[in-house]
């Protein structure tokens, strides 16, 4: 059995049992080494005048001991969750003293010098830390939680769990930095009595090695459990008391393959950094979700959720801006998002932040961002360009656009969560509503880049279009046609005109024939292309020219159906 639950506010005080709390740096320390360290930290912060701090750290030991310093200290502490330079810099011009491990800069610990001072009990109520998440403004929310928020959960957590995992050592692939891992890699293993690994993991390898037979659970993402495959040692995952992914949704599809291959059914918790903890799921077959003990949800006009948690810091009822759906049994289903926050690789991402960010570059006259799923979910941005964009474009190229402004943008967001894809405009498409079109974007980040060219530029006028294209080596179309001599075949230029057509113009009718359809010159691999499209709606006729800077390719008429 585990040792006897310790409350989170007697945490660091002196304690005799000589179990293992943690594995750091290669050594096994126990509870007195980690109350001897806070008080040895707590002194010297104590001595300090400054009283808000932030902390960063990527190991889960020295950040422990750092924040409970700071608590015993009665210092503020708030918790970013990045190191960015940017989020450095906005941090210290707000007063905050950086502790931890911050890039680029002079901070570190204090030093575990012997212990001057005799630490007390927390106060529940009066101990705080804050956390921060993307808000709906693009904006980073701060979330204040008190150590009596945090107790509750850390309990519910034990009475849910507790005896699955037994003496079980808690070993993470994701950080503390943010409340998920906050709870399962420190504050939760600390409180139960249970070992934790400081090391934060970046895959299950080194974390399997780490652990040598141990008995463990494991915290984990959805992003990193997608990305588990044949290789991956599936017996030593088979041996784990549990798995739990939190931060976003896992597919069906990677839970079951998980549980085929390993017997493991991932238990997912869904919450977030405002409301902490507020559902579970353990099946691959159910998509539905059970509410932890004390959680009240009801479903507001717009599907909206509304709940009540006692990890709220009142007692009145919170807007979140997922929908569900309530079901009978006391579960419920997600339905989707009210907002613009999008989840990518289980990082927070306001994409009206990053359109705010990208229009801030003298290339950029307006963005649009998207979340684009295929194998992995990634970021897509279409820009519109400036005079001096197009003019960066045609000089210095598409690669090194995107190279600069993703530069520009590392300031304030993480890699992870940077644009993959792009699209260039003179102006953004839009419905005739006077909105971004959605539809087209999408289609348009959705192309198969071995059967459709790199769309390099795009103009858009009421029933005209001029796309930019670069045909590049590896589309499929020049395998075989011709061995030794590669060009484009006519009938692919045909296919792309109708194809674009009916992307861009609402073109509903049936195709009936082609006329004056003319194969001027040969189109090589990587040639430049611009393709010209009008539609005429009055007769029904997509016209269409494929040309380089010198000359025309093809050219045509595709006939459709007159509207009645």
């Amino acid at each position: 059995m585990c040792a006897e639950p310790t409350p989170l506010s007697r945490c660091a005080l002196p304690a005799h049992p000589k179990r293992t709390l943690a594995v750091h740096a290669g050594q096994r320390l126990d509870r007195q080494r980690f109350c001897a360290d806070v008080a040895a930290a707590a002194s010297v912060l104590q001595r300090r005048t400054q009283s808000c701090y932030a902390l960063y750290h990527e190991d889960a030991y020295p950040f422990g001991v750092a924040l409970f310093a700071l608590w015993h200290s009665n210092k503020k502490v708030i918790i970013p969750g990045n190191n960015c330079p940017a989020t450095a810099d906005e941090l210290a011009g707000q007063g905050y003293v950086l502790i931890g491990a911050w890039q680029g800069r002079e901070s570190s610990l204090p030093s575990s010098a012997e212990a001057l001072i005799e630490l007390h009990a927390l106060s529940s109520i009066d101990t705080q830390l804050t956390l921060f998440t993307s808000g709906s403004n693009g904006r980073p929310k701060a979330i204040v939680k008190t150590l009596l928020q945090l107790q509750r959960e850390v309990d519910v957590l034990e009475a849910q769990w507790g005896r699955l995992l037994g003496e079980s050592a808690a070993a993470a692939t994701v950080s503390h930095q943010h409340i998920y891992g906050l709870l399962f890699r420190l504050l939760w293993p600390l409180a139960s009595g249970r070992c934790f690994y400081s090391q934060l993991f970046l895959s299950p390898e080194p974390m399997l090695k780490a652990l040598s037979g141990q008995p463990a659970y494991w915290a984990a993402s959805p992003a990193q459990l997608k990305r588990l495959d044949e290789l991956t040692d599936w017996d030593k995952l088979a041996g784990f008391s549990a798995i739990f992914s939190s931060g976003g949704p896992l597919p069906p599809e990677a839970a079951a393959k998980i549980e085929r291959h390993c017997g493991q059914k991932v238990i997912e918790v869904y919450g977030s950094s405002e409301t902490g903890g507020i559902a579970w799921r353990r099946s691959s077959h159910d998509t539905r979700w059970t509410p932890f003990a004390g959680i009240g949800l009801s479903r507001g006009e717009d599907g909206r959720c509304l709940l009540s948690s006692p990890y709220l810091p009142d007692v009145s009822t919170y807007p979140m801006d997922d929908r569900i759906e309530l079901h009978d049994d006391g579960s419920f289903s997600l339905l989707g998002r009210l907002d613009r926050i999008v989840k990518v690789e289980e990082k927070r991402l306001s994409l009206d932040a990053l359109e705010n960010a990208l229009a801030q570059s003298d290339w950029v006259e307006q963005a649009h961002c998207l979340l684009v799923s295929n194998r992995r979910d990634r970021v897509a941005a279409a820009i519109a360009l400036t005079e001096s964009g197009l003019a960066a474009l045609r000089h210095q190229g598409r690669a090194a656009i995107f190279k600069s402004l993703r530069r520009q943008l590392q300031r304030n967001f993480e890699s992870v969560v940077l644009p993959r894809k792009w699209l260039c405009f003179d102006g953004l498409p839009m419905t005739r509503q006077g909105k971004i079109d959605h539809v087209l974007l999408r289609q348009s980040f959705a192309l198969d880049s071995a059967i459709y060219p790199q769309l390099l530029y795009c103009r858009i006028a009421a029933n005209r279009v001029e796309l930019e294209f670069r045909i590049q080596p590896e589309l499929v179309y020049f395998d075989g046609h011709f061995p030794g001599m590669p060009i484009l075949p006519g009938v692919t230029q045909l296919a792309w005109a109708e194809h674009y057509g009916k992307l861009f113009f609402s073109i509903e009718q049936p195709f009936l024939t082609m006329e004056a359809v003319k194969f001027k010159k040969i189109i090589l691999p990587d040639a430049l292309i611009k393709m010209t499209l009008e539609w005429r709606d009055e007769n029904g006729k997509l016209y269409f020219d494929l040309s380089s800077v010198s000359e025309s390719h093809s050219s045509g008429r595709m006939v459709y159906g007159v509207r009645p």
